[in-house]
C-alpha cells in the first residue's frame, strides 16, 4: 500500500525531497490548494486527494475524531523541531504508518517525543 502525505502550511516544503521516496506522490498543502486554506478546506482537500493529512495542528485530532475518516490524520506532537528531525521521525514510524493506513478503523496517529515524568 502507497501512503500519500498532505503536508499541512505549518510543516515545511522541503520536508517532501526527504519522505519522498518512502511516502510517494506525497504533497504540500500550498500545492495542494493554495496558501491560507481554511481547516476545513485543507481536510476536503486530503480526503478528496486520498491524502493522510500530516499535521502539528491538534485540531485536526478532533476533527478526526468527529467526522471520521476520510481523511486519516498524523498528528506530530514534535514543538518547533527541525526538518531533519521530522523526516527522520516520520521515516522511522513509516511502518506504523503504513499500518495506520491500512486499518478503516483508526481515524488519527500521534507521533511524537514523549517523557517519562519521574515522581522524584
Amino acid at each position: 500500500m502507497t501512503v500519500k502525505l498532505l503536508l499541512d502550511e505549518n510543516l515545511s516544503e522541503h520536508l517532501l525531497g526527504s519522505i519522498g521516496e518512502m511516502f510517494p506522490g506525497s504533497a504540500h498543502a500550498r500545492k495542494a490548494g493554495g496558501s491560507g486554506l481554511s481547516d476545513r478546506s485543507l481536510w476536503d482537500a486530503a480526503g478528496a486527494g486520498g491524502y493522510v493529512l500530516t499535521t502539528r495542528d491538534e485540531d485536526f485530532v478532533g476533527l478526526s475524531v468527529l467526522r471520521k475518516a476520510p481523511p486519516k490524520v498524523i498528528w506530530l506532537n514534535v514543538g518547533n523541531a527541525r526538518n531533519a528531525v521530522i523526516a527522520a521521525l516520520l521515516q522511522s514510524h513509516g511502518p506504523d504508518i503504513e499500518n495506520f493506513a491500512a486499518h478503516d478503523d483508526y481515524t488519527f496517529l500521534a507521533i511524537g517525543f514523549y517523557t517519562a515524568k519521574s515522581s522524584r
